[in-house]
């Protein structure tokens, strides 16, 4: 991780972070924008960095300076429709972390980025407190994607397997993460 330095993203982020994730959703994810599930990405400022209990990360390139991957947590589970009616119920808004934008550039794959991402994310859960469950989903279309997630965190729902189809996405759970007591001194 040399190479890289991950770090909470700033405003003057946000255009190269904004890049990251929209060449993501038209390259791999093939959805393009979909201003219902991608508002997100057009404003991440208001939807990451102004929330208290939100953030968005950035891996900085060392050597080049550029935004190369990205990850967020957002305060909202996920909803339904378009989801399963049961996966949102054990989800809910407010309780629930939830995991996003893990996008890395593809010349920056394989090196640990996501990763580390998921690792500084899963900390900030655990230090904002009052959450109690960390959910994500992710489209196995994306290359990687699938195997990354199952090897980390554990499978709630895949979509491909239900009876009345879906949206063809796998839903994960990730261990709820413990608060790390900050020791006081008393004299």
């Amino acid at each position: 991780m040399g190479e890289y330095v991950v770090r909470v993203a700033g405003d003057g982020d946000v255009a190269e972070a904004r890049a990251v994730m929209l060449d993501t959703v038209y390259r791999d994810l093939r959805s393009g924008y979909v201003p219902r599930w991608h508002a997100d990405i057009i404003d991440p400022a208001a939807h990451y960095l102004r929330p208290e209990r939100c953030t968005l990360l950035v891996a900085e390139h060392r050597e080049s300076g550029q935004i190369v991957a990205t990850g967020a947590v957002r305060d909202r589970g996920p909803a339904a429709p378009p989801n399963p009616q049961w996966v949102a119920d054990r989800f809910p808004s407010g309780t629930t972390a939830q995991l996003c934008r893990i996008y890395v550039r593809p010349e920056h794959r394989r090196n640990g980025l996501a990763r580390a991402l998921v690792r500084e994310l899963v900390d900030f859960v655990a230090g904002v407190g009052g959450y109690e469950a960390v959910y994500l989903h992710t489209d196995p279309a994306v290359p990687g994607a699938e195997p990354f997630w199952r090897s980390i965190a554990q499978e709630v729902c895949d979509e491909r397997e239900l009876a009345q189809g879906g949206q063809g996405i796998v839903h994960f759970e990730l261990p709820m993460p413990v608060p790390v007591p900050v020791e006081v001194s008393v004299r």
